[in-house]
């Protein structure tokens, strides 16, 4: 484990697990929420914001920030917590899901993967080294492996190819990684020290929706020794029960002394799920990116705040939530602010679905420390629902 970064797990209950991630800016509480920013900023909230509602830890863009405003630039700033104010602790992925998505943009190669920026067209190459050197200078506390992720549907022979080809860049990552951390190499555009050499590396399991290539590929990843690991490549349109099964069959092939992380995942009861699975760490765009739509989150399943039902409604979105936005404002008023495209309403349904999903994680952490999360869990599942709810 890379100096200045630890993880302990204090209690267990069943697969699931209560944990504590110490990193160089902080220690986490885990399980954990992610919240997404992907440009180095959550959108539609401030820093302070996220620090009100108990946010502890936060995602950055490594393909964003690389094209905008640069990772040169970023390091010369001191860093990605130094250039957007926050002080807590950071994850940046590798940039390998965002290449993925840009289809007809990119092209794959053993070298890397070519791509046209999404800005303008121009032309760039982002390897494993490359990946590495990106986010050494921003400086995040936990850099992830650059990996190749599989579409869904892919026949197994595609999934096989970019599982083996995975393995390969994350021995390459790592090296990279180790490289850099030994002082045997120095980031490509930096021009000082490492902005934070108390940095740990996640390496990434592969292998789509086939059991034996997550097995092969969760053998590859962690003979690499790397100080935490993620189940990549799912919540890519697979149906939900297949992507828990995946996630039970792989959790227990990963170290028991290291985090895992579920990349993309979820929803709310996504993250119940997969808790229960032994998964310690998550991070997705849709409570973000739903509350700025106006579906915002309630014990009993989304809502649309946006309905004429709520035009004179004075009751909070969730009597139960003490989050800003519940204690101080009505559906009426967040409907009004909807519908005429207010911004300010796109912050106060954010602040609440974030901390909907904190909050939720909070209480699983407590569940897991009582020995209560199996009645926790269905008690959850009974009242939470993924349609729509009509009050």
């Amino acid at each position: 484990m890379n100096p200045g970064f630890s993880f302990r797990v204090t209690h267990r209950d069943g697969r699931a697990r209560r944990g504590v991630l110490t990193t160089p800016h902080g220690t986490v509480e885990t399980p954990v929420f992610m919240p997404v920013g992907t440009r180095g900023a959550v959108k539609a909230v401030t820093a302070r914001d996220l620090e009100d509602i108990g946010a502890t830890l936060i995602l950055g863009n490594t393909y964003h920030l690389f094209l905008r405003p640069g990772d040169a630039l970023i390091a010369r700033r001191g860093g990605l917590h130094r250039f957007i104010g926050w002080d807590r602790p950071m994850l940046t992925d590798s940039g390998g899901y965002q290449v993925f998505s840009l289809h007809d943009l990119r092209r794959i190669t053993e070298e890397g993967a070519h791509f046209r920026s999404h800005l303008d067209g121009s032309a760039h190459l982002l390897t494993p080294e490359s990946s590495i050197d990106i986010q050494a200078n921003l400086g995040a506390d936990i850099a992830m492996a650059f990996d190749e992720c599989a579409p869904y549907p892919a026949s197994e022979a595609a999934a096989r190819d970019a599982m083996a080809r995975s393995l390969r860049w994350a021995a390459r990552s790592r090296a990279r990684f180790e490289g850099l951390r030994a002082g045997e190499a120095t980031a490509h555009g930096a021009e000082r020290p490492p902005v934070n050499p108390g940095q740990a590396q996640f390496g990434i399991v592969q292998g789509g929706v086939y059991p034996g290539l997550r097995e092969e590929s969760a053998a590859g990843t962690t003979a690499l020794g790397f100080e935490g690991y993620a189940i990549g490549g799912l919540s890519v349109g697979e149906p939900v029960e297949l992507m828990y099964d995946i996630v039970e069959q792989t959790a227990p092939m990963l170290p028991q002394d290291r985090p895992r992380y579920l990349m993309g995942t979820g929803t709310p009861d996504d993250l119940v799920e997969a808790v229960r699975r032994g998964i310690d760490m998550f991070d997705c765009v849709l409570p973000t990116r739903n509350a700025r739509n106006g579906q915002v989150l309630t014990r009993r399943g989304p809502m649309n705040i946006r309905n004429a039902r709520y035009a004179e409604d004075d009751r909070p979105i969730d009597e139960s939530c003490r989050c800003y936005t519940c204690r101080r404002f009505s559906r009426a008023y967040l409907r009004h602010l909807a519908t005429v495209n207010e911004m300010t309403g796109a912050t106060l349904n954010t602040i609440h679905n974030l901390y909907f999903y904190l909050d939720t994680m909070r209480e699983i952490r407590d569940a897991i420390e009582f020995g209560s999360f199996e009645t926790y869990r269905q008690a959850f599942l009974q009242t939470f629902s993924r349609r729509p709810v009509i009050q």
